[in-house]
C-alpha cells in the first residue's frame, strides 16, 4: 500500500488551522482542538499507509470533525474556517470510503 498522501495534508491542514486560530484570535480551545484532531488524523494516515490499511480511526475522526464544523458552520454561517474544515472533512470521508472499500467493515457488507 502507498502512502496516504491525502490523509498526512488533510491533518497538516487540521493542525494548521488551530495554529492560526491562535496566533489571530489568540484562542486555546482553536489550538488544543486543532492539534489533537491534525495528531488523531497524522496518526490515523500511518494506520491507513499501513499494508493492511486500517483507515477506521481517521474515518472516525474525519465523521466527528465534520459534524462538529458543521454545527459551527450552520450557527455562525461563515465559510472560514468551520465550513472549510466541515467541506474538507466530507471530501475527507468520501476519499477513505472510496479507496478503502474492501477494507471497511460496513453492515451489510459480507
Amino acid at each position: 500500500m502507498s502512502t496516504d498522501v491525502v490523509g498526512f495534508v488533510y491533518a497538516a491542514t487540521v493542525a494548521a488551522g488551530g495554529i492560526m486560530g491562535y496566533m489571530k484570535r489568540k484562542s486555546i480551545p482553536s489550538l488544543g482542538a486543532g492539534l489533537l484532531f491534525g495528531t488523531v488524523l497524522g496518526y490515523g494516515a500511518y494506520l491507513t499507509s499501513r499494508d493492511p490499511p486500517q483507515p477506521l480511526l481517521q474515518l472516525g475522526t474525519s465523521i466527528a470533525l465534520a459534524g462538529i464544523m458543521s454545527a459551527r458552520w450552520r450557527r455562525s454561517g461563515k465559510l472560514m474556517p468551520a465550513g472549510f474544515i466541515a467541506i474538507l472533512s466530507a471530501a475527507a470521508i468520501a476519499n477513505n470510503i472510496y479507496t478503502y472499500n474492501r477494507y471497511l467493515p460496513l453492515p451489510g457488507k459480507s
